[in-house]
């Protein structure tokens, strides 16, 4: 039932935005923005990354960034975070002055859920080189949730990060951001992975993908989460439970689309083509489908 109450929670206090066929979004979670040292998975996969961002501004997306976008758990200060990454948080920018961008904050991040710490961070940004600070996400405000409304139906569909299904990295979280920033962050660097991570623990992904069922069978809502970095889509007979995966896969990102009406888990990687070159690949790995079509309303 805590997982019930953490999501009514965030439904309550949700962002509203109402969507039709015409609407595209781009639901991205946990790229894990580090300072670019070994213990920085994202770097992996930022030029994907950058790639998809520009495919998805050039085609009038709305970015919904769905939690631990940035790594702030092992790097409180932001600026550690956006000096290492300037170009990344440039797209960002682009989406963001457009009004084509919504962050939300997951566990990792969860210091943006304080409006001084936002204010702080994210209004402006001082540029070393040039001796001066400049406007950057000026205004911003960070959720715990997005409900998208549907102008045809009034159907909703919830985002969140995913945390309030995982005890340890929502309720308890101070302690494990501390496990992590003065023990597992120097094993991370090696390979090794926190026990209370999700990530690699399949019976913990599943007790997670349980708890929020209960939600989603109790609420006739449609859940997009992340926080696993496990992508899901729906089967048939299944509760409409989808997960956008992550962008620190060893080779490649995932993402939810949700375009003319339609939801699709696609994955973005770089492979090389019949004369060897490498180039960035957008695939369809899940759907589409239709949206009214997990509807539990009845």
């Amino acid at each position: 039932m805590r997982t019930v109450n953490r999501l009514d929670r965030a439904y309550m206090n949700a962002r509203v935005e109402y969507f039709d066929s015409l609407s595209n979004y781009v639901i991205i979670s946990d790229c894990h923005r580090g300072d670019g040292g070994l213990s920085d998975e994202f770097t992996k996969n930022q030029n994907v990354y950058l790639y998809a961002l520009y495919y998805y501004y050039k085609n009038g997306f709305t970015y919904v960034e769905a939690g631990d976008g940035d790594e702030l758990w092992e790097h409180p200060k932001f600026k550690v975070i956006k000096d290492a990454h300037y170009d990344v948080y440039n797209r960002i920018k682009e989406f963001y002055d457009a009004g084509r961008y919504i962050l939300l904050y997951g566990n990792h991040n969860i210091y943006f859920q304080d409006p001084k710490y936002v204010k702080k961070n994210l209004f402006t940004y001082y540029h070393d080189y040039q001796g001066e600070s400049t406007d950057f996400l000026q205004g911003i405000k960070a959720y715990e949730g997005l409900v998208l409304k549907s102008r045809e139906n009034n159907q909703e569909i919830l985002v969140v990060h995913g945390h309030q299904g995982d005890f340890s990295n929502d309720q308890l979280w101070r302690l494990s951001m501390l496990s992590l920033k003065y023990f597992w962050r120097r094993l991370h660097a090696f390979g090794f992975q926190n026990p209370a991570s999700p990530i690699k623990n399949l019976n913990k992904q599943h007790k997670i993908e349980k708890n929020c069922n209960k939600w989603i069978a109790k609420r006739k809502k449609m859940l997009i989460c992340g926080h696993t970095h496990r992508y899901k889509y729906p089967k048939t007979e299944e509760l409409p439970y989808f997960n956008t995966g992550c962008c620190i896969y060893p080779t490649s990102m995932s993402c939810i689309e949700i375009t003319g009406g339609k939801i699709q888990i696609v994955r973005w990687r770089v492979i090389p083509n019949e004369t060897g070159l490498l180039h960035i690949e957008r695939h369809v790995i899940r759907g589409p489908g239709e949206i009214r079509k997990f509807d539990m309303r009845g």
